[in-house]
């Protein structure tokens, strides 16, 4: 039982009985009473004035009593938030020792809330990776597991929507990729590039439009070559058929030259004995350079004619005064 001399007059403890900081505080205050008590008696009855050395001795006894109590104060402080911390460690040893002895279903059901904000944050995140596949996993998890059917059919009407848009965008870009080849005129790659699509996107019933797609461009651009030819050679453009039918025999088969191999001779003819006049033409005016410049041209193009046998007779020289006139 508490000592009847720790209670007040009401029968209450008293503060030293329920504090050490406060029972500190009371006697600090109690000492420094009866020490002014004392100082003021000794130096009424004594004949000496109050002198510097007893101020100071009653200083220096406050001193230590102030830091007496600031110790207990400090003191009790950490003991204070120690136990807090004791309490807190011990609580949840307890709750985790009554989730121990508990089985799966009743700890899955106090931590459902929980796991299923965990399950929804996943799925979210597989979402904007685009594991679409994975997402899907976590969706029947959170239906069948958990039970949370409504959430789980919000995810699966989001994820089917997402996965098509993202789909179709990248669909579209490879379809881009796909006309640029077609407009450089690079056709064997446009066709590797078609047959890629249709390997990565099976599953777009567009697909298989595109190997045609290249094939109709490449048909239209072969008669558009084959007509500008014709006209061409219709009209006596004969450098502008020369190239022409450069082009053209990368898109003829031999069966689909024949009906041009008589128009391709008269072209080739007609180019070689232009460039033969002008050859001479050049020569009899001696323009070294142009001339230079033609027989090369006349041995380029037509190596196996008689007049690249003449022309090789005479480029030497015509080189050897073209490079002395250009000095």
């Amino acid at each position: 039982m508490p000592n009847s001399n720790n209670r007040n007059e009401f029968g209450k403890p008293s503060p030293a009985a329920t504090d050490p900081t406060q029972s500190a505080a009371w006697w600090l205050g109690l000492s420094i009473a009866a020490l002014l008590c004392f100082v003021l008696v000794v130096n009424g009855t004594s004949s000496k004035p109050f002198n510097v050395v007893t101020g100071l001795g009653i200083l220096g006894l406050v001193v230590v009593w102030a830091l007496f109590l600031l110790s207990l104060l400090l003191r009790r402080t950490g003991v204070s938030a120690l136990e807090q911390r004791i309490e807190s460690l011990t609580a949840m040893v307890e709750q985790l020792s009554q989730q121990g002895s508990l089985s799966d279903d009743a700890r899955r059901v106090i931590n459902r809330a929980r796991e299923r904000e965990l399950l929804r944050r996943a799925i979210e995140e597989d979402m904007g990776r685009e594991d679409w596949d994975a997402a899907m996993v976590l969706v029947k998890e959170l239906a069948d597991r958990f039970g949370y059917r409504a959430d789980a059919e919000e995810f699966r009407q989001r994820i089917t929507t997402a996965r098509a848009e993202t789909l179709d965008r990248r669909y579209r870009e490879a379809v881009s990729v796909l006309d640029g080849l077609i407009m450089q005129r690079r056709w064997d790659s446009a066709i590797a590039e078609a047959d890629k699509i249709a390997r990565l996107f099976p599953e777009v019933s567009r697909v298989t439009t595109l190997r045609p797609r290249v094939e109709d461009a490449r048909g239209l651009y072969k008669a558009d070559v084959e007509r500008r030819f014709l006209e061409a050679t219709r009209d006596g453009d004969v450098d502008t058929a020369m190239k022409l039918l450069a082009e053209l025999d990368a898109y003829l088969t031999e069966s689909e030259a024949a009906p041009y191999k008589e128009v391709a001779r008269g072209v080739i003819g007609k180019a070689r004995d232009n460039l033969g006049a002008a050859f001479k033409l050049a020569v009899y005016n001696k323009r070294w350079v142009e001339a230079a410049d033609l027989g090369d041209k006349i041995i380029g193009q037509f190596p196996n004619s008689r007049m690249a046998v003449e022309v090789r007779s005479l480029i030497d020289g015509i080189r050897t005064k073209a490079a002395a006139w250009q000095r």
